[in-house]
């Protein structure tokens, strides 16, 4: 189990911080999608994150089609059950939950029967790509998602192979529509050189105004807890205002 704070000489809880304070992607309800598989995992990766300065995580299960086709209503029963875990063993973060909607017919189909989407903050829409190739009529579907009173974030662009040689695609995302989200371990190479490259290009030119762990198990927790990666995160991030969410569904940030 991870310790819930640092100490110093005098017992005083010292938790280390990145360079924000809400991580608005990550996977650690229990046991509804690739992430955290059981509770205690889910408390574990919890308590990881607020060691690391998190005071606010949204937990953005996979709906996805084909594999994970979450509702409000097993996310919300998951949700509360973690919430009531992190009550009793004084875990004091905040915790919501919203998902991360792989844009698929099943996606389309939900968007034009009126469903309720689950969204990262008033109207903001957390929603992925599929990794194989880019959707052929994407701008269509964002235009679809903004007409239903959505606003789009990608998550994770730079992680896209068929983006990574033409970052020009990343200012036609911006154009049609998106806010962009870059995942933490981007910037360290975890996904490898390309992606680090395109996280890299991304931020040089201002493109994304959101960033997340995308935290699905303890391996990830421990990349971004290494000191030396936290190093590389305040280099290329510094004191930029990050994952302010008003900001980002009022299209200012």
């Amino acid at each position: 189990m991870f310790n819930l704070f640092k100490k110093n000489k005098n017992d005083t809880p010292v938790p280390e911080h990145l360079p924000f304070n809400t991580d608005i992607h990550s996977h650690i309800l229990p046991g509804i999608d690739d992430g955290s598989p059981n509770l205690e995992t889910s408390l574990q990766l919890i308590e990881g994150l607020y060691n690391q300065g998190i005071k606010k995580t949204i937990a953005t299960p996979h709906i996805i089609g084909d594999l994970y086709r979450n509702t409000p209503q097993t996310i919300n029963t998951a949700l509360q059950q973690v919430q009531q875990a992190c009550s009793q063993k004084g875990l004091l973060i905040e915790i919501a939950a919203a998902a991360e909607y792989m844009i698929d017919d099943y996606f389309i189909e939900l968007l034009k029967k009126d469903e309720p989407l689950l969204t990262l903050h008033k109207n903001l829409l957390l929603t992925e790509i599929p990794f194989t190739s880019t959707p052929e009529n994407l701008e269509e579907i964002v235009a679809l998602i903004k007409a239903k009173g959505y606003k789009p974030i990608l998550a994770h662009p730079e992680r896209y192979h068929y983006f990574q040689q033409h970052f020009d695609k990343y200012f036609y995302l911006k154009d049609i529509g998106f806010t962009l989200q870059v995942n933490l371990l981007s910037l360290t190479g975890y996904y490898g050189s390309k992606a680090e490259k395109a996280a890299d290009f991304i931020f040089e030119n201002n493109l994304a105004s959101l960033v997340g762990t995308d935290l699905h198990h303890h391996k990830h927790l421990e990349k971004i807890s290494a000191p030396q990666n936290k190093i590389i995160f305040e280099a290329l991030l510094g004191n930029r205002l990050l994952n302010d969410l008003d900001a980002a569904a009022l299209d200012i940030s």
